[in-house]
């Protein structure tokens, strides 16, 4: 893990398992160990990925504007999300 605040919309590197070294985004916190994932590609926002915090380095990136919809709870697409992760930097594929 690192120090920047665990939260819906920031970008994660994974760390571990079959999905290590690519990038997604925070879904959902689901208790003090364990997120939601989503990459809008292997993982839909439809069947987020379960992850542990410690297999996670979480980066500086905030998709603010996707988190915003997820909390207003509107329809997020997942090209929209792969746009997104894309468009700040991080390269979905290893």
């Amino acid at each position: 893990m690192s120090d920047f605040l665990v939260e819906v919309g920031r970008i994660a590197k994974a760390l571990a398992g079959r999905d290590k070294d690519r990038f997604f985004m925070i879904v959902k916190v689901v208790d003090a160990n364990y997120v939601l994932l989503s990459d809008g590609e292997t993982r839909k926002l439809e069947s987020p990925k379960l992850k542990k915090l410690k297999h996670l380095h979480l980066t500086p990136t905030v998709l603010s504007g996707i988190a915003e919809k997820i909390a207003g709870e509107k329809k997020v697409f997942d090209a929209e999300l792969r746009s997104a992760i894309m468009k700040a930097g991080y390269n979905l594929n290893p």
